[in-house]
C-alpha cells in the first residue's frame, strides 16, 4: 500500500511556511506580531511551530495584503470587523483557483500535442 502524499502535518517550521508562500521568514515573524490570529507554539529551543490553522490564517492575510492590495491596517480592520466574510471570500478564491488550474489542465490535454 502506498503512503498518501497529502498527509496533514501537525506543525510546520517557520522555514516551511516561508517556502509555502515564497516569502522571507522575517515577513512571517513580522505578521505574527502584527496579527493576533497567527499564534505559533514555541518548542524548548524557542523555534516557532505553526499549526494548520496558523497556516490558513497566514493564507488569509497573504490574500488580503499581497494579492488584493490591502494595507496592513486595512487587513487588520477587515479581519476584525468581518472575519467570517474574509474567510468566506478567501475560500471562494481558493476554489476558483482550483477550478482554473483544472480547466487549464483540461485545455492543455485537449490541445494538439497535449
Amino acid at each position: 500500500m502506498e503512503k498518501e502524499e497529502n498527509v496533514a502535518r501537525i506543525y510546520y517550521t517557520i522555514g516551511e511556511v516561508a517556502t509555502m508562500f515564497e516569502v522571507n521568514t522575517s515577513l512571517i515573524r513580522f505578521w505574527e506580531k502584527e496579527f493576533d490570529i497567527i499564534q505559533p507554539k514555541k518548542n524548548k529551543k524557542g523555534n516557532r511551530l505553526f499549526t494548520q490553522k496558523d497556516v490558513d490564517n497566514f493564507h488569509l492575510i497573504f490574500n488580503l495584503v499581497k494579492e488584493r492590495g490591502y494595507t496592513l491596517k486595512g487587513a487588520k480592520e477587515k479581519l476584525r470587523k468581518n472575519p467570517e466574510d474574509s474567510q468566506r471570500e478567501y475560500e471562494i478564491i481558493k476554489s476558483l483557483n482550483k477550478i482554473e488550474t483544472f480547466l487549464r489542465g483540461v485545455k492543455k490535454h485537449l490541445e494538439p500535442g497535449g
